[in-house]
């Protein structure tokens, strides 16, 4: 019995050794880093959605629409109305050339006071003539109208004898006039009789002030009287219906405009039908400036008048000529009249040039007749072509 109460202690102490050797091992073995923490996070603070204020949303006590006070009417709400453009009153054209005969100063320098220096000397040979055609020729009278001039001008001077400087001028401004033309018609035709409005296409080449003189001619109308209605038909040239529209801004002109690079016989023909439904007298179509030898440019500007033409035939087709250019003017001015039937010739930067004479030869060349000339950059420098004035302008008083 003794012996098995041993053996049950021995059994026992060695199960605690084992016990607690196996507990020491465990210990000294390294244990695993334990986790990170997880680190703290602060959310980003809210986007504004559309509508919302720009700040993050707080709570606050919310009003129903019963409770929000509504303006009960009695105070009236002001509108704040943009000022309208100021209208300007063009200068009145009835002796507008005269008020500006002092630009044709260098004109008269050249031609008129040239030719009666000539013609006051004392013994007039063939050499002073040839000087007398020279000083016309210079002036681009053109070839025809000088020798008839000049051999006018011979035969009279022949049988007066005696040259006192008035008989000269007023032999000068006789013959002048016999060349220009006194009877000739002169008016712009803006008012036809069967109806309502007229119709006025400018045409020319680039560089000659076309846009310039539309809107310039504008004015005119607007001087006597004449309601308008621009038609912005260069739709290729940048900012040249920009330029028309301020035109006729000033001088209170609607302007109908197309898109860029749009179609120019569409703006022209719904000018013609924008003129027809307000009433206005007349309708202004400013056409792109093309080069006289661009037979598809040209062919276009046919087609303008043609598709104009389905609203009522037109009554003027004026063509700008820049008055320095001389015979190259000449040039140009036939093959615009084969195109498109040139009614009347517009003269500008006839001021500070001596090329007076281009009057006389455009005229000649294309048997139409001269009908404005322009006379310097302000806004009312687009005179009434009045020959008597004219002619007075370039010999003197």
């Amino acid at each position: 019995m003794e012996t098995v109460i041993l053996a049950v202690i021995i059994a026992v102490v060695v199960l605690g050794v084992l016990g607690g050797l196996v507990v020491g091992s465990r210990r000294k073995k390294s244990l695993p880093p334990p986790p990170p923490a997880a680190p703290d996070i602060t959310a980003p603070p809210a986007e504004p959605h559309v509508g919302d204020e720009a700040e993050m949303p707080r709570d606050e006590p919310r009003r129903t629409i019963e409770e929000v006070d509504l303006p009960d009417g009695s105070a009236p709400v002001v509108v704040e109305e943009l000022p309208a453009p100021e209208i300007e009153i063009p200068e009145p054209t009835a002796g507008r050339l005269v008020r500006l005969r002092a630009r044709l100063s260098r004109s008269q320098n050249a031609l008129g006071k040239g030719l009666l220096t000539l013609l006051s000397r004392e013994h007039l040979d063939d050499e002073t003539w040839e000087e007398i055609e020279d000083i016309l020729l210079t002036a681009d009278v053109g070839v025809q109208p000088t020798t008839e001039l000049v051999d006018r001008l011979r035969e009279r001077v022949r049988v007066l004898g005696t040259r006192t400087p008035d008989e000269l001028r007023g032999l000068l401004r006789e013959e002048l006039l016999k060349l220009i033309g006194t009877d000739v018609d002169r008016v712009v035709k803006t008012e036809p009789a069967d109806r309502k409005p007229g119709i006025v296409m400018v045409v020319g080449v680039n560089g000659t002030g076309k846009t310039t003189t539309t809107g310039k001619l504008a004015r005119v109308l607007v001087a006597d009287g004449r309601t308008v209605v621009l038609g912005a038909a260069d739709t290729f040239r940048a900012a040249a219906a920009d330029q028309l529209q301020t035109w006729g801004e000033r001088v209170g002109a609607y302007t109908v405009r197309g898109p860029e690079a749009g179609d120019p016989a569409s703006v022209a023909f719904d000018a013609v039908k924008e003129g027809k439904e307000m009433g206005v007298d007349v309708v202004l179509i400013d056409t792109a400036g093309r080069l006289h030898t661009k037979t598809g440019l040209m062919d276009e500007l046919g087609k303008v008048k043609r598709v104009v033409e389905k609203h009522a035939p037109l009554d003027e087709v004026l063509l700008v000529l820049d008055a320095t250019t001389g015979q190259n003017g000449l040039v140009q001015a036939r093959v615009f009249a084969e195109v498109v039937d040139i009614t009347g010739i517009v003269l500008t930067k006839l001021d500070g040039t001596a090329k007076g004479g281009i009057v006389i030869a455009v005229q000649r060349e294309l048997g139409v007749p001269v009908k404005l000339v322009g006379l310097g950059e302000g806004a009312d420098d687009l005179a009434p072509f009045e020959p008597e004035a004219f002619v007075d302008a370039l010999i003197g008083d």
